[in-house]
């Protein structure tokens, strides 16, 4: 009569196997988790970059002052996004805040009609990898400290 199964060396192997593989798969798996986490943080900052935008299309220009030499042609936005008229809510997400978001320089010269701005959102709740990330005016990303 033969005996049908595996043995336990047969079945060690294919706990190893199953172990090692699963070794290579999970660090994997984690950064894509977080790279997706990030997409949330990154569109907020493509939000906050349009907004920038319509705010100079929409801008009237310098106010009437008095003295001529002063050159009024320049518009200097920084600081947070609720000054671009995001209200409280529009910025909150599952992994970020608006209070995470600030725009860390921005000018307009009228004159040349462009527009350079560099807008910066720090790590959010449960994300690993890098501390921020920075969008500039060209589209560019750039990567904080891991």
């Amino acid at each position: 009569m033969s005996k049908k199964g595996f043995t336990l060396v047969e079945l060690m192997v294919v706990i190893l196997i199953v172990a090692i593989l699963a070794a290579v798969a999970i660090p994997i798996m984690r950064g894509r988790i977080d790279a997706a986490k990030w997409s949330e943080g990154k569109a907020m900052m493509g939000t906050i970059a349009t907004a920038i935008r319509a705010y100079c299309a929409e801008w009237d220009g310098p106010p009437n002052v008095e003295d001529p030499q002063l050159d009024l042609t320049t518009l200097t936005i920084y600081g947070n996004a609720s000054d671009l008229g995001f209200r409280v809510g529009d910025l909150t997400g599952t992994y970020f805040q608006e209070d995470l978001f600030s725009i860390l320089s921005g000018t307009y010269t009228v004159r040349t009609n462009t527009l350079d701005y560099v807008i910066e959102a720090q790590k959010g709740t449960g994300i690993n990898g890098p501390d921020s990330y920075t969008l500039n005016q060209d589209g560019e990303w750039t990567a904080g400290t891991l």
